[in-house]
């Protein structure tokens, strides 16, 4: 990771704090009365994710980072969850959801990538 200087480098921090704005604006439609339901839970799953990502990274041990992006994949999983929820609850148009569901496919799959590709020593 020495050639990383910053988790703010790293594209996969960057596609995730992408997908928390996108998540962010879809759960302003949300109806009020989900607003320390569903749309809470959301938002703070999506958060979760490149707040994940970022901890792992600061903490300079490639064991500790993988933990953290395993965390993050969790999260990830948890937030597609909401909006399958979400989805099925009319909240979101289901090309929303298909548009999302891209989105989390493509971070969950350079996620596993990075875990896979840590070197052993930060």
């Amino acid at each position: 990771m020495s050639s990383i200087k910053s988790y703010r480098d790293l594209l996969v921090w960057q596609k995730a704090v992408d997908l928390v704005e996108e998540i962010y604006r879809l759960t302003t439609k949300f109806p009020k009365d989900e607003i320390y339901g569903l749309t809470s839970q959301l938002r703070r799953s999506a958060v979760s994710v490149p707040s994940n990502i970022s901890e792992g990274h600061e903490r300079r041990s490639a064991k500790d980072f993988k933990r953290f992006l395993h965390i993050a994949l969790g999260s990830l999983a948890e937030a597609h969850t909401q909006l399958i929820i979400a989805s099925r609850l009319s909240y979101i148009e289901i090309g929303d959801l298909k548009k999302l569901e891209n989105e989390i496919i493509q971070i969950q799959k350079m996620t596993h990538a990075l875990i896979r590709n840590l070197p052993t020593n930060i």
